[in-house]
């Protein structure tokens, strides 16, 4: 039985059959697209469960506007499998929806690691009838369907940024060290890689805070980490509320 269907968009021919054959041989069905614009059909066709998405593509389409229209309409894990190491570009990867990055060359370990871990999150953990639900002020998450909304409104989030909200809304109004969401959201090889928190701590804030430049639910603790603020328990736990978790 299949663990689930990658679709593997890379204009390499070497590089596609080294993926597709770890791919394969650990039990995933593989489909492959070599350029921007198929990759986009097939995403919206196929529905895969994963993407292994290079940057650098032959087309009108590179990897950033594949992510950016999958984005559109799918909350599919994307991985980014790219040569290119320089932080900005793993930043605009982040940007545009990408889940996590790969730099080349990788090993087979690596990248089924990493397949692994984005797919256990885009899963996410069952809720249980004791937590249907989180109220933080004017935000609601409902843990049943991954649902959350703000002042009643729907609040679109991928499944990375959803990850590190819940994260943060179980735990609010305590201080969270940046290596326990790193471990809690990405798995234990993540937690020295602040540039993912920050960067994800960046989008939940422009989705969330009505003036995202000056934050009123998503507080920093310089050089300790992060904390969800909420107003009702806040209350109820009065000087307490910041302990560090």
């Amino acid at each position: 039985m299949s663990k689930g269907r990658i679709l593997v968009v890379d204009d390499e021919p070497k590089l596609v059959r080294l993926v597709h054959e770890i791919l394969s041989a650990t039990g995933y069905e593989v489909l492959v697209a070599c350029s921007g614009n198929h990759a986009v059909e097939m995403a919206a066709v196929e529905q895969p469960d994963l993407i292994v998405l290079d940057i650098i593509l032959s087309g009108a389409i590179d990897g950033y506007g594949v992510a950016r229209r999958v984005r559109e309409f799918s909350d599919v894990p994307i991985i980014m499998l790219t040569a290119k190491v320089r932080e900005s570009d793993k930043l605009q990867g982040f940007e545009v929806g990408a889940d996590d990055y790969i730099t080349k060359p990788f090993s087979a370990k690596e990248l089924l690691a990493r397949i692994r871990a984005v797919i256990k999150r885009s899963k996410g953990e069952p809720a249980t009838p004791a937590e249907a639900e989180i109220v933080c002020g004017d935000m609601k998450i409902d843990l049943a369907r991954r649902h959350v909304t703000l002042h009643g409104r729907e609040v679109h989030l991928t499944p990375t940024e959803y990850s590190l909200l819940h994260e943060l809304a179980t735990h609010a109004n305590q201080v969270m060290l940046h290596e326990q969401l790193l471990t809690a959201v990405w798995g234990s090889e993540y937690r020295n890689d602040l540039d993912y928190l920050r960067a994800y701590i960046r989008y939940l804030r422009q989705k969330l805070e009505a003036d995202p430049s000056h934050p009123k639910i998503l507080l920093r603790c310089p050089g300790v980490g992060y904390m969800l603020v909420s107003p009702e328990i806040g209350q109820a736990i009065g000087d307490e509320r910041l302990p560090v978790s």
